[in-house]
C-alpha cells in the first residue's frame, strides 16, 4: 500500500491545450478516491499522469515517498484497470491473469498462488479455462480486476471501468469493487463521469471541471456543502435547482419568491439553490413557492413533480403516494437548513 501525492500538477498539449491546472492532491495509504467530471475535465488525463502514460508537463507526482515523473510505468508499482477489459483474446482467462506475473519472471508456484487468491477474491475460479469471447460483459470485467489483483501491486488505478456494462452489471460491480476494496485495503484511484459511482464509491470524492479541482471532500459533505454552483450541481440527480434573484435586507427576492437568508449575507445578485427532496409540501416550513404541477413522474419509490416557478423550470421529490396530477396547485415549503446561496459571478462560490 502507498499514499500518492500530487503537487501543482498540470499538463498542457501541443497548441497550448491546457487540459489539468495546478492540481494539488493527497491521497492517503488505502483510501479510495474518486475523480468525478463531465466529459473532457481532465479527470483521466491525471489518472495516466498517475500511471505514467502522459508526460507531466509540470508539477511532481510521489508514490509513497518516491517522486516517479521520470520512473517507467512499469516501475511504478501499479496496476490500471481500464473500460475497453485490455484481455488477450487467445489467451485462456489463467494465461490472461498470468501473463504480467510470467513477463516479470515471478516463480510458477508464486503465480499459481496469486491466481487461485485473485479468481477467490473474485467469484471467477469455474472460468479460468474460458477465453474472453465466452464471458459475459461483468465476467470480463472481473477477469480485468483479477488481473489487476495478482500484481499485487501498491496502488490501482481504475479508469472508467463499468462504462461499457448495462446498468444492472454496473450496480453489481460497484458493489464487487467496494468489497474488493475492504478485503486488500489497497490504495484506489477511481475515474468515472457517473455521479453514483463517485457518491457510492470514494472514501472522498474530487470534483474536476476545466482541468480543475472544484472541491475535494466526503461523498455527504459534497452533497450537503458544495463549494460552488458547478459542484452543487454535478453531485445529485435530479439536479439542484437553482433560481436567480437579488439579496437585499438579508432577503432572497425573485418576483414573488421572497426568502430569508439573513442579516451575513451581503446584498447583490446571487442564486438561490434547493436540492428537490429539500422542498416538500407540508406546510410548516418556510414558503418556497406556490406552483401550478407541469409533470409528474410516478417511480413507486418516489414522485416527481416538474413545475415553472418564476420563468425557471424545477422539479421536487414528494413521497410515493402524491397523488396530484397535471394543473394541480400546489404550495412548496423548504426544508429549514437545506437551502444554499451562490454568488452570481466568478466560480458561482458558496455564500452561506
Amino acid at each position: 500500500m502507498s499514499s500518492i501525492a500530487l503537487k501543482d500538477l498540470s499538463k498542457v498539449y501541443a497548441g497550448g491545450v491546457e487540459a489539468v491546472r495546478q492540481v494539488n492532491l493527497e491521497i492517503e495509504d488505502g483510501e479510495l478516491i474518486v475523480l468525478v467530471g463531465p466529459s473532457g475535465c481532465g479527470k483521466s488525463t491525471i489518472l495516466r499522469m498517475i500511471a505514467g502514460l502522459e508526460e507531466v508537463s509540470s508539477g511532481e507526482i510521489h508514490i509513497g515517498e518516491r517522486r516517479v515523473n521520470d520512473v517507467a510505468p512499469g516501475d511504478r508499482d501499479i496496476a490500471m484497470v481500464f473500460q475497453n477489459y485490455a484481455l488477450y483474446p487467445h489467451m485462456s482467462v489463467r494465461d490472461n491473469l498470468s501473463f504480467g506475473l510470467r513477463v516479470r519472471k515471478v516463480p510458477r508456484p508464486e503465480i499459481e498462488k496469486r491466481i487461485t487468491r485473485a479468481a477467490e477474491i473474485l467469484s471467477i475460479e469455474r472460468l479460468l479455462d474460458r477465453r474472453p469471447r465466452e464471458l459475459s460483459g461483468g465476467q470480463r470485467q472481473r477477469v480485468a480486476l483479477g488481473r489487476a489483483i495478482v500484481r499485487d501491486p501498491k496502488v490501482f488505478l481504475f479508469d472508467e471501468p463499468l462504462s461499457n456494462l448495462d446498468a444492472k452489471l454496473r450496480g453489481q460491480m460497484r458493489t464487487e469493487i467496494a468489497r474488493l476494496h475492504q478485503r486488500l485495503g489497497t490504495t484506489m484511484v477511481y475515474v468515472t463521469h457517473d455521479q453514483v459511482e463517485a457518491m457510492t464509491l470514494g472514501d472522498r470524492i474530487v470534483v474536476v471541471n476545466g482541468g480543475e479541482v472544484q472541491q475535494v471532500d466526503t461523498p455527504m459533505n459534497l452533497y450537503r456543502r458544495p463549494a460552488n454552483r458547478f459542484v452543487a450541481g454535478f453531485i445529485g440527480s435530479p439536479t439542484m435547482n437553482f433560481i436567480a434573484g437579488e439579496v437585499k435586507g438579508g432577503i432572497f427576492r425573485r418576483g414573488a419568491i421572497a426568502i430569508e437568508v439573513g442579516a451575513g449575507i451581503g446584498d447583490g445578485d446571487a442564486i438561490f439553490g434547493v436540492r428537490p427532496e429539500d422542498l416538500d409540501v407540508d406546510a410548516s416550513g418556510p414558503l418556497f413557492a406556490e406552483v401550478a404541477v407541469d409533470v409528474v413522474e410516478r417511480m413507486g419509490h418516489e414522485t416527481l413533480v416538474h413545475f415553472e416557478v418564476e420563468g425557471q423550470r424545477a422539479v421536487a421529490r414528494l413521497a410515493p403516494d402524491y397523488a396530484g396530477q397535471r394543473g394541480d396547485r400546489l404550495r412548496l415549503a423548504l426544508s429549514r437548513d437545506r437551502w444554499h446561496l451562490f454568488a452570481a459571478s466568478g466560480r458561482g462560490e458558496r455564500l452561506n
